[in-house]
């Protein structure tokens, strides 16, 4: 029996010793357990831990933690309640020792008059009699349960805590990396955006390209079925002005749009003297000399913008068929003179940076002082001249010598040489001409 009271003590003291330690049940008090560091005094107070900010997460475990920490009060007042079971078990115990040293070694446990039989008798709380060692064994594994469920309690807060400051510099990480895509998000739509417009753009130019080629396409196809039927071919006809006077000439149907630069190419032939006149001139309001080919008197031959004057190293009087281009663009005031498809002379700065003005006249034979009138017999072209063709752009001197040798055909996108685009007046005559042919026929 001393044993068994002596080990009930060292359970009393390794399990509930310092829970019960300051506890009074009668007053209903209640432990409030408090995280201390390693090796450091219990006895000393520690400062009050700083209130931080928390986030939705931090307040959970906050919660979790609390709960926890209420789950260990209760498990101590288990204990507690349980240490008083002991207490009243060990003076069980005692009683029983008492009785047996008292009893005869013989009768103990024979009548109803002995000390069992007295004891029996007495109020044990309804506990029945059980062998005290099955008693210390049932005991002393329910502290160690308790023992192991307080271990798995503080192992989880330690761990629900290194998991609040990992998921803290995951969150961080996390923030980053979704600035970082976001930041490459908005690059990658700002340089789809630069596409978008560039794409846009070179859309529209071609666009306005394609549909400039179709409108003259549409123009040349709706000239050539309403050309004359007298002519092999619309362009097979040329325009004679026999006599020096002011009332013969030709009138180009179409006017000219806004140009910066032009190539005027045509087929001349002339034996008149002094100078051939004017083979053909383009005047505006404001300006009757905007564009002008001319050769006057003993003068060279002219190419006349804006007024402005380039003297050509042109000869074409011997009476035969020539073929002549004139160039200009408006950069430098740049020009070029082309006679049966040789360049024979250039030059700049006339009327650099100015642009052939639109909505103008353009007059075969004759030189205008008012759009489309007043003209100057003694300027007069005397003559023929065929394929009077014009362009927006300063041709290629391939493309002008393949013209020149009767090789290729390059109606003007401007002004193409179309019978049913030109008019005579005056007695100025048209006739059918295939003109390699007849160059042919001259030479």
């Amino acid at each position: 029996m001393v044993l068994l009271v002596v080990g009930l003590l060292v359970l009393y003291a390794l399990g509930g010793g310092r829970v019960a330690r300051g506890h009074d049940p009668t007053k209903g008090t209640r432990f409030v357990c408090s995280a201390i560091p390693k090796n450091v005094d219990p006895s000393c107070s520690l400062p009050p831990n700083p209130v931080q900010s928390t986030s939705a997460q931090e307040d959970e475990l906050r919660g979790s933690v609390t709960q926890l920490r209420e789950t260990v009060l209760q498990q101590r007042e288990t204990i507690v309640g349980q240490q008083g079971t002991i207490k009243e078990l060990t003076a069980k115990l005692s009683r029983c020792e008492a009785a047996a040293l008292d009893s005869p070694r013989d009768g103990k446990y024979r009548g109803q008059g002995g000390s069992w039989g007295r004891d029996y008798g007495k109020n044990t709380m309804g506990d029945l009699p059980r062998d005290p060692a099955e008693t210390i064994d049932h005991l002393g594994k329910t502290m160690q349960g308790l023992k192991d469920r307080l271990a798995n309690l503080e192992q989880q807060i330690r761990t629900n805590a290194s998991g609040s400051l990992h998921a803290g510099e995951l969150r961080d990480m996390l923030k980053s990396r979704l600035s970082d895509l976001e930041k490459q998000l908005l690059s990658k739509v700002a340089e789809l955006e630069e596409e978008k417009s560039q794409l846009y753009n070179e859309t529209t130019a071609h666009r306005h390209r394609t549909e400039s080629t179709l409108n003259q396409l549409l123009e040349r196809i709706t000239e050539l079925e309403k050309g004359s039927s007298k002519f092999k071919s619309p362009e097979d006809f040329k325009v004679s002005l026999p006599l020096r006077t002011n009332y013969l000439y030709g009138r180009i149907k179409k006017s000219l749009p806004e140009m910066y630069a032009f190539t005027v190419c045509m087929w001349l032939k002339s034996s008149a003297s002094p100078g051939i006149g004017t083979p053909f001139s383009y005047g505006v309001p404001g300006q009757a000399n905007e564009i002008v080919l001319i050769e006057w008197g003993t003068n060279p031959m002219e190419l006349l913008v804006n007024d402005k004057v380039a003297q050509l190293p042109l000869s074409v009087g011997d009476g035969r068929w020539h073929h002549i281009c004139v160039t200009w663009t408006t950069r430098d005031g740049y020009w070029e003179a082309y006679q049966d498809g040789e360049k024979l002379g250039s030059g700049e700065n006339l009327a650099p940076w100015h642009p052939i003005k639109p909505g103008g006249a353009i007059i075969l034979g004759q030189e205008q002082d008012i759009v489309g009138g007043r003209f100057d017999a003694t300027q007069a072209f005397v003559g023929e001249l065929s394929q009077f063709n014009m362009w927006d752009r300063v041709l290629r001197a391939a493309d002008i010598e393949a013209m020149a040798n009767c090789s290729s055909y390059m109606p003007g996108n401007v002004v193409p040489w179309i019978d049913s685009n030109v008019e005579v007046f005056g007695g100025a005559t048209k006739w059918a001409l295939e003109m390699c042919e007849d160059r042919l026929y001259d030479s």
